[in-house]
Formats: structure tokens, sequence, C-alpha cells
């Protein structure tokens, strides 16, 4: 059984989005944009629910589960297909100062592994986590919202702009997501 695989393609899950080499794309706004707005489709369209998230310098957490009858790797799959797509076009349309090192090492990245075709942006795990019990999910939980706090960008996790941390404290966040109740033993979402 491969521990980085996804069994339970409906359960809960923390998962790592990583930009190949720890490469710091989403140093920039208009690469954290895209991934917000790609996960709000997700949502929308693909049944995602967004329940926690965090966007650092060169990768992403979440907290998120599949909706009946969707499977969470197709939709993290699809994800990351399309963000890589939108990103590397971004690159290549934008003031981009470094964009002709971001593309080398992509290129570079690419020619690892077989299966990519000129271009790798993520990384091909999203190192899942089952979160099955409501201790595990506050951990997680506390995890993603202290990331920035860690790393020393702000002083609270509410301060952080790309973090759901403010939907928590504040009630609200620049991307919406479902609120969890960890001291709950069946579901562990809020029921609105």
């Amino acid at each position: 059984m491969n521990e980085y695989r996804i069994q339970d393609q409906q359960g809960l899950h923390f998962v790592t989005l990583t930009i190949v080499g720890w490469i710091d794309l989403f140093t920039r706004k208009v690469y954290r944009d895209l991934l917000l707005e790609s996960l709000q489709f997700c949502r929308e369209h693909k049944g995602l629910h967004v329940y926690a998230y965090v966007v650092m310098s060169n990768h992403a957490h979440l907290i998120v589960r599949a909706g009946a009858p969707g499977s969470l790797s197709s939709v993290l799959r699809d994800l990351k297909k399309f963000t890589a797509v939108k990103f590397l076009e971004a690159i290549q349309q934008e003031d981009e100062s470094r964009k002709e090192w971001l593309l080398y090492l992509f290129a570079y990245f690419a020619r690892k592994h077989a299966r990519n075709s000129k271009y790798q942006v993520w990384a091909h795990s999203n190192a899942p986590v089952e979160l099955r019990s409501p201790d595990f999910v506050n951990q997680k939980l506390q995890y993603i919202h202290f990331n920035p706090v860690k790393a020393g960008y702000v002083q609270q996790p509410e301060a952080y702009l790309y973090s759901s941390a403010s939907n928590y404290v504040l009630g609200e966040g620049i991307f919406e997501v479902t609120l969890l109740e960890p001291g709950l033993r069946e579901g562990w979402v809020r029921r609105l």
C-alpha cells in the first residue's frame, strides 16, 4: 500500500501542493490569485470542499475533501494541471523579471520525469494525510494557520492574507471556506 495515495476519495484530507524544487513562485500575487481562482472553480464545478488553506512562497497546504461522486485524486490532478498551464501563461505574458530562470527550472524538472512534456510546475505528490479524528483535524488546522507565523511573515495567523485563519478568527477572508468544527465526532463540519 502506497502511503502517499488517497485511500478514501471522499474522506477529509490534509494535502500539500508543492512547486518543483521548492521554487518561490508564490512570492508574486498573480500566481497566488490564480491558485485561489482555480480552487474556487473546483469548489463550484468539481465538488471540492475547502475547509482550510494557506499559500506560502513555494507550496500550499489545504484541508479538503471531494464531494460525492468525485474523486479527490482527480480533482487535485486537474487543479494542478490547469494551474500549471495558467502559471506558465502568466510567466510568459506578465512583466516577470524571473521569466527565463523560472522557465529554465520548470524545463529542467520536466526532463527528470518521462511523463512530463516541456515543463513541470508542481511536484507529483500531494502528500495526502487522511484526517480521521477531531484532534488530528485540529492539529493540521493549527499547523496550516501558524505556517506564516513560523515563517516570520506575520505575528498573528489571521493577519496573513492568503490563509483561512482570518475566516476562522474574523469570520471573513479573501477566499471563502467551510469552517471545521474539530470537536464534533461526526463530520467535523459546521452545519449552516
